[in-house]
This record gives C-alpha cells, structure tokens and sequence, in this order.
C-alpha cells in the first residue's frame, strides 16, 4: 500500500467514526451518486456504539442485542453471559430467511470473542460466512456491506449486557 493510503487508515481509525451513509432527500439532489447502493439506501444504519447501546442513524438507541436482517431490526434475547448457555436456538431466525446472508457479522460487545465450534458449524451447515468482531467495527462493517448491497446480517451485542424490558 501506498505510504499516503496507510496514513489515510490510520488517521481514519484515530477518529474512530463509523462508516454511514447520509439519507438522499429527492428534493436535493447531489453532485456524486453511489452506484452499489441502488435508488435507497439501506433503511437501517448504525451511526454510533456507546455504554448506553447501539444508536442507529434516526437517533434511536437500542440498550440491548439485537439482529439487523433485511434492513430491520430484531430484538434479541440472548444468555447474559458471552457464550454461556448459547444454542442454535439464539441463532434459529436464520434458518427460516430466504434468502438466507451470505455473511453474518458478529459484534461480541467491547472485544471480539471467538464463539464455540457448534455456532460457527451450525451457521456453517446453513451456508452463512460467519465474521466475528467487536461491536463497533461491527456495525461500520454491517453498514459499508449494507450499503454495496450485499445479502448481510448483523448480530451485535452492546456494550454492556442488558437484557430486553417486556
């Protein structure tokens, strides 16, 4: 790589800024159009990871897991513990999506942690590439695969374990 790109990588991670794609408004047209995106971009975006949760792009914070599949968000009822007591039931919404991901992206919270070979094999048998990370680079990577339009989902776990309020 170019001495100029890695300069570029390394000061775009001090900032730490997720990669989000700003909402077209018809009425103003702009001077560059995205040709992976299609006519919209996707309807749901994560514009920043914080303590209190995962904030989307409306401004919304979500305080617990969720999974982003299809351009919605699901609530997601998770062990408390990372990988403790988890099963193919935690990830069984994926076997009733057609067309299923090609890629699930993993945020394992603050730091990425590897999960048990029964998850990765189960995802496996279903033809779904698991990428595990930390959260945030999670939902940068979730929105910049988003956005070329690939068939991607995203697991992601918060910072801080909170389970869902009924």
């Amino acid at each position: 790589m170019s001495a100029l790109i890695i300069h570029h990588f390394r000061h775009s991670l001090s900032r730490r800024a997720l990669h989000t794609t700003p909402i077209r408004h018809v009425d103003r047209p702009t001077a560059f159009t995205n040709m992976l995106a299609g006519d919209v971009p996707p309807p749901v975006q994560v514009s920043s990871i914080t303590s209190a949760g995962i904030q989307l792009a409306d401004g919304l914070v979500l305080p617990s897991a969720c999974i982003f599949l299809d351009g919605k968000v699901f609530l997601w009822n998770v062990p408390p513990r990372l990988w403790e007591g988890w099963g193919r039931e935690h990830l069984s919404v994926f076997e009733t999506v057609v067309p299923k991901p090609e890629i699930l992206v993993f945020g394992t919270g603050r730091r990425m942690e590897l999960p048990p070979p029964s998850i990765r094999g189960y995802l496996k048998e279903m033809g779904i590439q698991l990428d595990i990370m930390d959260t945030r680079n999670a939902c940068s990577t979730y929105n910049l695969l988003a956005e070329e339009g690939r068939r991607v989902a995203a697991a992601l776990l918060p910072y801080t374990p909170r389970q869902w309020q009924s």
